[in-house]
């Protein structure tokens, strides 16, 4: 079953996030989408994430879709403007990709290229709005098209710190909603418990919520997430466990797992996100039973 398919009838659907090679190397990634094939539901690739320059998310998505797994690529108003960010989502319908999710762009200053100027000409909503225009035959000038895509289109929530950021996050979820963002990504989760008791607001938004789960590979990574992240909710029990544990990586690893089976209980989905341990994600998934 397609991922448009399982969202649409209320399925849990597995995300696993790959990132593209800084080379044109595909042999790794290529290995770790043939790892997981069958037990995801799609792989999202995204384009030079945390303003890393990589191969583009586009030619990431068509390597995923030729090993037979299902891909959903991100959109950024970082680096491109409306044209060229509109003509490569024609460029990726035609290639066989059907799912989109516009995210919010990480600051070039914590990239590789920092000297880069950032473009930001249409921003978030104005991308979605253009999406939709592409879908209804017309492009974000008014001009007809010559055949017109079809996607499955998700958005992202950005990690908030309090009450005040979730609100001020849900009212922009909202209006990406009106602009046909059909399904929510939402930041890391590390508590369940916290997680929850933000549910029943997220499911006001009235999609699909998926959340993130973040592989946490060490007890220095941990605190520092604890420390320095907005609302990641790490607790000290959980430090402790990573601490203490005889195998640290086994302990991270069955860590995420347990959270993707405790997501199970409360969403419609969960993407893994591995950052750099993508060769890990068979172990995740058979920690969460999936």
């Amino acid at each position: 079953m397609s991922f448009q398919k399982k969202l649409k009838s209320g399925e849990f659907v597995v995300l696993a996030e790959m990132n593209t090679p800084k080379g044109i190397n595909i042999s790794e990634l290529v290995t770790n989408a043939r790892r997981i094939k069958g037990r995801v539901d799609a792989v999202i690739v995204p384009d030079m994430d945390n303003g890393i320059m990589r191969m583009s998310a586009l030619a990431g998505g068509v390597l995923m879709n030729q090993q037979g797994v299902e891909s959903i690529i991100h959109l950024y108003c970082r680096d491109r403007n409306q044209i060229a960010l509109q003509g490569d989502i024609l460029a990726a319908n035609v290639l066989g990709i059907h799912n989109l999710v516009v995210a919010h762009s990480e600051e070039m200053a914590k990239g590789d290229h920092r000297e880069a100027k950032p473009v930001y000409d249409i921003d978030e909503i104005e991308l979605l709005d253009a999406i939709q225009s592409l879908q209804k035959g017309t492009d974000k000038a008014g001009f007809d098209l010559d055949g017109s895509p079809s996607f499955t289109v998700g958005c992202t929530i950005s990690p908030f710190k309090d009450d005040e950021e979730f609100e001020q996050e849900l009212l922009l979820a909202g209006r990406k909603i009106d602009k046909g963002a059909q399904f929510i990504i939402t930041p890391p989760v590390f508590d369940l418990d916290h997680f929850a008791s933000n549910l029943d607001k997220l499911k006001e938004m009235g999609v699909p919520i998926i959340p993130t789960v973040f592989l946490i590979k060490s007890v220095g990574i941990a605190r520092y997430i604890a420390n320095y992240e907005p609302g990641a909710n790490i607790s000290e029990d959980t430090i402790k466990r990573i601490r203490k544990a005889p195998d640290t990586e086994i302990e991270c690893l069955k860590i995420a797992g347990e959270t993707i089976k405790g997501l199970k209980e409360l969403s419609q989905g969960v993407q893994i996100v591995t950052l750099g341990w993508e060769h890990r994600l068979p172990e995740i998934l058979d920690y969460a039973g999936i």
